[in-house]
C-alpha cells in the first residue's frame, strides 16, 4: 500500500513538472498581451487627448468667428446708419440752398424793380450828369441770374465757370460774396470736398461782414466732415453758433454738432 502512494506521489511530481512550464508561458504571453493593451490604451487615451485639445481649440475658433460675424454686422449696421445720416444732411443742405437760391432770385428782381423805380423817378439836375453814365447794373444782375441758374439745373461744373466769370467781371457788386458762396457749394455738390473748402475760407476771409458767412461756415463744417476731419468740424460749428446766434444756419450747425457727439 505505502508503495501505491508512493507510485502516485512520484506521478503526481511528474505530471506537476510537465505542467509548469505550460502555464509559465501562458503566464508570459498573456503579460505580454497585457503589456501591449496598456501601450495602445496609453496610445489612445494621448490621440484623445489631442483630439479633446482640437476641438476645444475648434469651439474657441469657432465662438471667435462667431464675435468675428456678430462685430461685422455691427459695423455694417453703423456704415448703414452713417450713410443715412449723411443722405439726410445732404438733403437738407440741397433744400437749403433751394432756398437760399429762390431768395438770391427774389433779391435780385427786387433789385430791378427798385431800379426801374429810381429811374422812373425825376433826377435832380445836379445829379442828371451822374445818371448820365449808370453802371451797367443790368448786365451784372442778368450775368449772376444766369450762373445760379446754372446751379438750379444742377449743371455745377457750369455755374462754377459763370459764378467765377461774375467774380473777375463784377467784383466790387453786393452779389459778390454770394457768387463766392455758389462756386464753393457747386464744389460740394460735386464732392470736391477740398476746392469748397478753400472756396468758402475765401468767402469768409474777404467778405468777413457779409450776410453770406453763417452760411459759408455751415458748408465749411460740412466739408469737413466729409474730409473726415471732425475735430475742425465741431470747431467751426461751435465758433458758428456763438459768433451767430439765433440765425437759420446756427439752428442747423446746432443739429449738426449734437450728431457729432
Amino acid at each position: 500500500m505505502k508503495r501505491g502512494w508512493g507510485l502516485i506521489f512520484a506521478a503526481l511530481v511528474a505530471t506537476s513538472a510537465l505542467v509548469q512550464p505550460v502555464w509559465a508561458a501562458d503566464t508570459a504571453e498573456l503579460s505580454r498581451q497585457v503589456q501591449a493593451l496598456q501601450q495602445t490604451a496609453s496610445a489612445l487615451e494621448a490621440r484623445l487627448d489631442k483630439l479633446e485639445s482640437e476641438i476645444q481649440k475648434n469651439q474657441n475658433m469657432l465662438g471667435m468667428l462667431n464675435e468675428l460675424e456678430s462685430l461685422k454686422a455691427e459695423v455694417a449696421k453703423m456704415r448703414g446708419l452713417t450713410e443715412v445720416q449723411a443722405h439726410q444732411l445732404d438733403t437738407l443742405d440741397k433744400r437749403q440752398n433751394d432756398l437760399y437760391a429762390d431768395l438770391d432770385q427774389r433779391l435780385t428782381e427786387l433789385s430791378k424793380e427798385a431800379k426801374v423805380v429810381s429811374m422812373v423817378a425825376p433826377v435832380p439836375p445836379a445829379a442828371a450828369v451822374a445818371a448820365a453814365s449808370p453802371p451797367d447794373t443790368q448786365a451784372e444782375t442778368v450775368a449772376y441770374e444766369a450762373a445760379l441758374k446754372l446751379f438750379r439745373e444742377n449743371n455745377y461744373n457750369g455755374a462754377i465757370a459763370d459764378f467765377k466769370t461774375f467774380l473777375k467781371t463784377y467784383p466790387d457788386s453786393a452779389l459778390a460774396p454770394n457768387a463766392q458762396y455758389w462756386v464753393g457749394y457747386s464744389h460740394y455738390a460735386l464732392k470736391d470736398y477740398k476746392s469748397a473748402l478753400a472756396h468758402q475760407q475765401k468767402l469768409v476771409a474777404i467778405y468777413p461782414d457779409s450776410a453770406k458767412v453763417p452760411d459759408a461756415l455751415l458748408n465749411v463744417a460740412a466739408n469737413q466732415i466729409a474730409l473726415n476731419n471732425l475735430a475742425g468740424a465741431r470747431k467751426t460749428l461751435e465758433g458758428l453758433i456763438a459768433k451767430y446766434p439765433g440765425t437759420p444756419a446756427a439752428t442747423q450747425a446746432s443739429r449738426r454738432l449734437a450728431a457729432l457727439k
